[in-house]
């Protein structure tokens, strides 16, 4: 077992990426395709329109999305996963077929498990 999850560590440095608030929703929503920031704002509600931004240029630093600039009149930008972006999708659907397995999301069937009360009122303090 390894002693120190620094940032020689495999997890460490993915969970520095995918750990941040917003980035896997941000990551699956562009699963299927380009998006524009409006697209993204609309699929994320409660993220402010800053912290989408700052979101969204870190991960075009970390070169998991690209920024795509059309030259037209209202100037349209569209977001795409990378390579490196797509290869992130698994660990996305994990995360998924965790929250149908383990704690009962599922649009079809609202009652929450209680462990994802637990992991709500986790997320609420």
């Amino acid at each position: 077992m390894r002693a120190i999850h620094d940032g020689h560590c495999a997890v460490a440095c993915t969970a520095s990426i995918i750990g941040t608030k917003w980035t896997p929703l941000l990551v699956h929503d562009m699963s299927e395709g380009p998006r524009r920031f409006s697209e993204l704002e609309r699929a994320c509600p409660g993220i402010s329109p800053r912290t989408l931004s700052e979101r969204l240029d870190t991960l075009e630093d970390l070169s998991i999305l690209e920024r795509q600039s059309y030259p037209e009149s209202p100037p349209r930008v569209e977001y795409t996963l990378t390579e490196t972006g797509e290869a992130l999708l698994p660990i996305i659907a994990a995360m998924s077929d965790f929250g149908h397995d383990w704690l009962g999301c599922d649009h079809a069937h609202p009652d929450p498990s209680p462990l994802k009360q637990a992991v709500s009122t986790l997320s609420d303090g």
